[in-house]
């Protein structure tokens, strides 16, 4: 079988990159589909890193942070006014203030296993949603834990190498 480089197996649609293109994808054709799109995005680039920007890893692992914490509406207020901040020609690309008090990503590498990814998602009917929205987005949710939780581990285990 196909291995993701992320450490997961393939699933029936292959491997994370081609769930992630299919989830984008249904997101067009449903908007409530579509609520769940800044998780998704964050979780996919923290668990496959080598496809992201570096540069905005952390600010995503701490709005993936602030989704556990406080909630999908929570997170949609924070990227609403990232959006219209930056239709105000805001200096800055990105202000972090609304997710300071969450922790920064760890530097030095990522991790090798996370213990829920994309390619585990259920595809059924041609749709990543046939169970509903609330249990897609138990889904992300869970998966979005997962990604924190080995990026975590990452931090604790240079913690207790003295690094």
């Amino acid at each position: 079988m196909d291995q993701c480089d992320c450490g997961a197996i393939a699933g029936p649609l292959g491997v994370c990159v081609d769930y992630y293109h299919g989830i984008l994808a249904e997101e067009q054709a449903d908007p409530r589909m579509g609520r769940w799109h800044a998780p998704v995005v964050c979780a996919y680039l923290l668990q496959h890193p080598s496809r992201a920007h570096e540069k905005y890893l952390d600010g995503q692992f701490r709005l993936l942070q602030l989704y556990l914490d406080k909630g999908l509406d929570a997170l949609l207020r924070v990227a609403a006014h990232q959006v219209a901040r930056n239709k105000h020609g805001a200096r800055s690309s990105y202000d972090m203030a609304p997710l300071a008090a969450y922790t920064p990503l760890p530097p030095g590498g990522s991790p090798s296993h996370f213990r829920a990814t994309f390619s585990g998602l259920p595809f059924r009917e041609g749709s990543f949603v046939s169970d509903g929205h609330l249990a897609y987005g138990h889904r992300i949710e869970t998966i979005a834990e997962a990604t924190v939780e080995s990026w975590r581990s990452v931090r604790a285990t240079q913690e207790s190498q003295g690094r």
